[in-house]
């Protein structure tokens, strides 16, 4: 576990597991000279759409044109804005924006399909572009009952979710995820899973990332690392990715205040990329080192600036990182 409130041991730790990593065999030939990571790369800058908020599906034309011009180069999905597939893939065309993955619930709503429907989810990610899908939470199991009391805060009811998923629970979530992307597969796309911190929870000698990643068939499965959740789940991202090379083929470039406390009930304390505890200048190799191709930055609210002006921070700060 990791006490966020000790900020030079984190940093240390991270620090001494990214050159771990660095002697790996899967290491990358950065060469005698250091230079920007992502000029080095050739990888975009994704961002994680989420990270705009309400705004974004009433100005969407201007806010991913605002996107392109700070230097994003990709964007992620988490749900249709109110535009058709085709709607949706002649705005990032036009803002010149790939639009490589997309969160997918797995129930279908009206406003999204969900992995109940493969059928269409594949025929939308064609017509989009998208060639990773990613399941952003576990399903609620009918066992636990979500309903606000009388007086109860949310943080008390996102706790009660956290303590009552079973390691059973989990198990079911990796079998959906085998099923699921079997078809994906199939169809030449790639499924994944993206984590917060609930599934940190202990159960037992395990947690249910652990159960996730143990129980779902690697030519089938990928995961995105939320580094941001990581941290606030108490875990260090530089172990999960050296324990589980490979497994890890995108990441939420998520940053956090040395306030975060450690928790199972989706809460810390956000703060735009190079601003927190994070040590990207390690993080960012070690995770290429280890397989991750896709980076999206993302921010939790509360924010303490407009949206974009977060956004263009972050992308700022990642453009000139040295790694």
């Amino acid at each position: 576990m990791i006490d966020l409130s000790r900020r030079s041991a984190i940093g240390a730790g991270l620090a001494a597991a990214a050159a771990g990593l660095a002697g790996t065999a899967s290491t990358p030939a950065w060469g005698a000279a250091k230079g920007p990571f992502f000029k080095r790369t050739g990888l975009p800058i994704g961002l994680q759409l989420y990270t705009l908020g309400g705004d974004l599906a009433a100005h969407l034309d201007e806010q991913l044109g605002a996107l392109a011009q700070m230097g994003y180069g990709a964007v992620e999905m988490a749900g249709y804005l109110g535009r058709t597939p085709q709607q949706l893939r002649a705005a990032f065309d036009k803002a010149g924006l790939k639009c490589p993955s997309s969160h997918v619930q797995a129930t279908s709503s009206p406003a999204q399909p969900g992995l109940a429907d493969i059928d269409k989810v594949i025929a939308d990610a064609k017509v989009i572009g998208v060639r990773h899908i990613v399941l952003p939470s576990s399903p609620v199991p009918s066992h636990i009952d979500m309903a606000p009391k009388p007086g109860e805060p949310r943080a008390a009811v996102l706790g009660r979710l956290a303590s009552q998923l079973t390691a059973d629970d989990w198990k079911a979530t990796a079998e959906l995820l085998n099923t699921k992307g079997k078809a994906l597969k199939a169809a030449g796309l790639t499924m994944g899973y993206h984590n917060h911190n609930i599934e940190f929870a202990p159960l037992g000698d395990t947690n249910g990332l652990e159960i996730l990643l143990k129980n779902t068939d690697p030519a089938l499965v990928q995961f995105e690392m939320d580094v941001g959740w990581v941290v606030a789940g108490g875990h260090d991202p530089f172990a999960l990715l050296k324990a589980h090379a490979g497994r890890f083929t995108q990441m939420h470039v998520k940053d956090v205040k040395a306030t975060t406390k450690t928790n199972y009930a989706f809460q810390q304390d956000p703060t735009e990329i190079g601003s927190g505890i994070i040590d990207w200048k390690r993080l960012l190799p070690a995770a290429y080192a280890e397989g991750v191709r896709g980076f999206f930055v993302e921010q939790e609210p509360p924010f303490v600036r407009p949206r974009l002006e977060a956004a263009k921070i972050s992308v700022e700060y990642l453009s000139a990182v040295v790694a």
